[in-house]
């Protein structure tokens, strides 16, 4: 055989045919031109212009359509939402003879009105934030011990429950505070009272009962479910070589949680711990049937006492009049505002924390 094979002639060998397909291939490095169809007619040459034109309106296009809505609808709601309580508040805030945000004052529905939001915004900020440092280190303990010490015949019940107290209405938690539960804070209400009354927040002469101590247990009862499982998420979405590694350096179990699992998961846990300090400022039926429904500004929490800006919404309501009715609308603004605070500032913490975390990575 020599350098170049001989080649059959025959066409049903492929001769000819593969003949002529060399030749034009090793002509002057043009690709070869395309067959007519059976039509007669020819098909376009390679390039952009073989390539099927971008439908106008195809399924990536609607989608994006869709979702770009979605997302503007929320801006929308919320603009509609302030632009309405705004509306409805101005003409009471201009009937008001009082500062509004400074007066502890709820005289709505008098000939002259005087009200503040003063004494309800304290009320609402202290419960919440009571209820935020009873829940939080109880529902992280919960978490881990679901997710890293908890056998997984065990975990999944016990999770599914926890999930479970979360769909219980608020009613019931209100219900079950005043008729059930005020009687043992009430005794340890007077514990507190009998043997640390020198310190303010446990002083006062009584009575006891449904207090600021009350509605910020039941608060942390409601609170609880919602931390833990979106803490118990965020700690098994740990990187396992995270965990393998700390444990292979002779790390104990806590030591690998203490190094990995809880840094990793701190922008996640600080979410949950919003989240729920959102469902504690806006709680309406629960505290309102827990607190003693006062107006004023007090550390006692123990003694029978306390308000919300949601409580008092939902307490007064029924019996308002029309200027009264824009001075609860006009709170609730304030409370709009408070949530939306607190959310923007939690948006930019978990943010940084991202952001620094992802740069050490």
């Amino acid at each position: 055989m020599g350098d170049n094979p001989s080649r059959s002639a025959s066409t049903s060998a492929g001769g000819s045919g593969v003949t002529a397909r060399h030749t034009r291939s090793a002509g002057n490095g043009l690709s070869p031109t395309p067959p007519d169809d059976s039509y007669g007619n020819r098909p376009p040459l390679g390039g952009g212009s073989a390539l099927p034109k971008k439908a106008r309106f195809s399924m990536e296009t609607g989608f994006k359509a869709l979702s770009t809505a979605a997302g503007a609808m929320v801006l929308v709601i919320i603009l509609a939402i302030a632009i309405f309580l705004i509306s409805k508040a101005i003409p009471a805030l201009n009937a008001n003879n009082a500062s509004f945000l400074t007066s502890k004052e709820w005289f709505p529905n008098e000939t002259e009105p005087r009200f503040g939001i003063a004494a309800l915004a304290f009320g609402t900020v202290l419960s919440s934030v009571l209820a935020l440092l009873i829940a939080v280190p109880i529902a992280l303990g919960i978490a881990l011990f679901l997710s890293h010490y908890a056998p997984k015949r065990l975990a999944t019940p016990l999770g599914f429950t926890i999930d479970l107290l979360a769909a219980v209405p608020s009613v019931v938690f209100g219900l079950w505070g005043r008729d059930v539960f005020r009687i043992p804070v009430q005794d340890f209400s007077v514990w507190l009272n009998k043997y640390f009354s020198w310190i303010p927040l446990f002083g006062g002469d009584g009575p006891f009962g449904r207090s600021i101590m009350l509605g910020s247990l039941v608060l942390a009862i409601m609170v609880l479910p919602i931390v833990t499982s979106l803490s118990r998420e965020v700690f098994q979405q740990t990187p396992p070589m995270n965990e393998e590694a700390a444990l292979a350096l002779g790390a104990t179990k806590w030591e690998m949680i203490r190094t990995s699992v809880l840094p990793y998961g701190k922008p996640g846990v600080l979410a949950a711990v919003m989240l729920g300090l959102g469902r504690a400022l806006g709680e309406t039926i629960a505290l309102a049937l827990t607190l003693g429904i006062t107006f004023g500004i007090s550390f006692n929490l123990i003694q029978s006492g306390g308000n919300s800006i949601a409580a008092n919404i939902a307490n007064s309501f029924g019996e308002a009049n029309a200027t009264g009715r824009g001075a609860l609308i006009a709170s609730g603004l304030v409370l709009f505002a408070i949530t939306l605070v607190v959310n923007m500032i939690a948006r930019a913490i978990i943010y940084r924390r991202r952001e620094f975390r992802d740069s050490a990575a």
